[in-house]
């Protein structure tokens, strides 16, 4: 995989994350398996509930594209190791792409995980087992 497209739209998201109270800015870039690639940043609110994350603005402006499966995720954060997705983000990511989707998480001082979501998230809510829902 050519990581390298999809960390530089991360990374330039996460410049124009909205983080003023934690300080906290990541970035994240989605590549759809249409060929497109979304970015997305955080975006914070004083009330912390209202936050979103990088990675659902990304995926939200892929699906609002037209765009439905997953091809491989990027996640920058500013920390060592790097941040993996939150479980609300992992939810959203495992709606719309398997557990082999490649996930790279990096960090702005060059550290780099790369994973998968099913590594990440090996049990996501699915309604289809008896007792998840």
């Amino acid at each position: 995989m050519d990581w390298e497209p999809l960390v530089e739209i991360a990374t330039a998201a996460r410049e124009r994350a909205y983080a003023p109270f934690s300080s906290f800015r990541v970035g994240s870039a989605v590549a759809m398996d249409d060929g497109s690639i979304h970015p997305g940043c955080n975006v914070e609110n004083r009330s912390f509930g209202a936050t979103i994350c990088a990675e659902r603005v990304a995926v939200t402006a892929a699906v609002a594209h037209g765009a439905r499966r997953l091809r491989a995720v990027v996640v920058v954060s500013g920390t060592v190791p790097p941040a993996p997705p939150c479980g609300l983000c992992l939810e959203v990511l495992t709606e719309f792409g398997d557990p082999e989707v490649p996930v790279l998480l990096v960090s702005t001082e060059g550290a780099r995980q790369e994973t998968t979501l099913g590594e990440l998230h090996p049990h996501p809510f699915d309604f289809s087992k008896p007792g998840t829902g």
